[in-house]
């Protein structure tokens, strides 16, 4: 399982994920993008698509992990990576922990106002999901200031409208960075699900 995290701390607060990951059978790779941690660089839509190419060429090289057997894992500006990374290197499965339509419609949620002809990413989850062929989760809380809910229903509903298999899960009264949407019990059991409708097995 490839892990994109999202725009707060880095790989070390994801251990707990990681160990759950593992508990699980499954192999997962924890990696910071450039800017994060110790990593020299500035963060930006392409650098991210890079760094994420990179922990997948990783993957499915070095590693020797088949291309088919890979499910990936996107939280929040996390799941605008891995969806734009499976509009050229489709998953197995792929998770979406509270993604958002895309990123100005995050900040007209947030602000009021169109802010798109402002930004210089754009991260168009909504459109990549489209073009997938995948079982799809997506894990968001019903109390998220950070993300509205309805974004990642919409993100949900697009997946389901093109075709794909869909697990929504819809955690109560949880806000963006709860515990309950960082590691709790509703998220394994959405990527255990939607690994095992891939027919990804995990480690031998």
């Amino acid at each position: 399982m490839l892990v994109a995290p999202g725009n707060g701390g880095n790989r070390a607060y994801r251990a707990g994920l990681g160990r759950a990951i593992s508990e699980l059978g499954f192999g997962v790779l924890l990696f910071d993008y450039r800017g994060y941690a110790a990593n020299p660089g500035y963060p930006s839509e392409g650098g991210l698509a890079r760094d994420v190419r990179a922990a997948r060429e990783f993957l499915t090289g070095a590693a020797g992990v088949p291309a088919g057997s890979l499910v990936y894992f996107g939280e929040s500006i996390g799941a605008g990576v891995v969806t734009e990374l499976t509009t050229e290197h489709p998953p197995a499965a792929m998770l979406l922990r509270s993604p958002f339509t895309s990123l100005a419609d995050v900040g007209r949620a947030a602000y009021g106002v169109p802010v798109g002809w402002m930004l210089r990413d754009h991260y168009p989850v909504r459109e990549n999901v489209v073009r997938a062929d995948i079982p799809i989760a997506v894990v968001y809380g019903s109390g998220d200031t950070i993300v509205p809910a309805q974004q990642s229903r919409d993100v949900a509903q697009a997946a389901r409208n093109a075709g794909n298999y869909v697990i929504e899960v819809e955690v109560a009264a949880a806000n963006h960075n709860d515990a309950a949407l960082a590691l709790g019990p509703e998220l394994v059991g959405a990527l255990v699900d939607v690994a095992g409708r891939s027919g990804a097995t995990g480690c031998q």
